[in-house]
């Protein structure tokens, strides 16, 4: 089979040549980024503004979830609840600034790799321990969003991204 180079009349906004497809491709992790950065500025600022979530106990707190989770078993990482119940509250807060920081360093392409980078891994430590007991595995949700960080992690953002300006301003001087 031949491959070949695919060459169309459209111009991207890049400079470079090519049809719709090659365009698409570029901008193929745009859509993911753009879900994943809202997702996670939303639950980061519905965790800082639900009152009942930022305290150490009674329905609907971090702590009675962290305590449901320590008395229930059923977490990979029993150590991560324990290290959580030291603080109930520090450790709510610590995952709500991380995912607004997560989300706005996602959508605004700063710093992009890193931002998915602590994406995944907020979603990892939420699979191990409020995920675990799913049962099958992919009722979780916590698991396909550490698959979709695995992509911008490798690809990071390369159009519409403070990054690309950066690259752009570095390539000029």
């Amino acid at each position: 089979m031949a491959h070949t180079l695919r060459v169309g009349t459209y111009r991207d906004p890049g400079g470079s040549t090519g049809d719709w497809r090659d365009t698409a491709a570029r901008y193929a992790l745009l859509p993911l980024r753009i879900f994943l950065g809202v997702t996670f500025v939303y639950a980061g600022l519905d965790k800082l503004t639900d009152d009942r979530f930022m305290r150490a106990s009674g329905d609907g707190s971090i702590g009675a979830q962290l305590r449901f989770l320590d008395e229930s078993g059923d977490v990979a990482f029993h150590q991560l609840i324990d290290l959580a119940l030291t603080s109930p509250v520090g450790f709510g807060y610590a995952i709500a600034l991380g995912e607004l920081a997560v989300g706005l360093g996602t959508l605004l392409g700063l710093l992009a790799r890193v931002a998915a980078l602590g994406g995944a891994l907020i979603s990892m430590s939420l699979w191990f321990t409020m995920s675990w007991a799913a049962t099958p595995y992919y009722f979780g949700n916590d698991l396909p969003y550490l698959m979709a960080w695995l992509p911008l992690i490798m690809a990071g953002a390369s159009y519409w991204s403070v990054d690309a300006w950066w690259r752009g301003r570095r390539r000029r001087l």
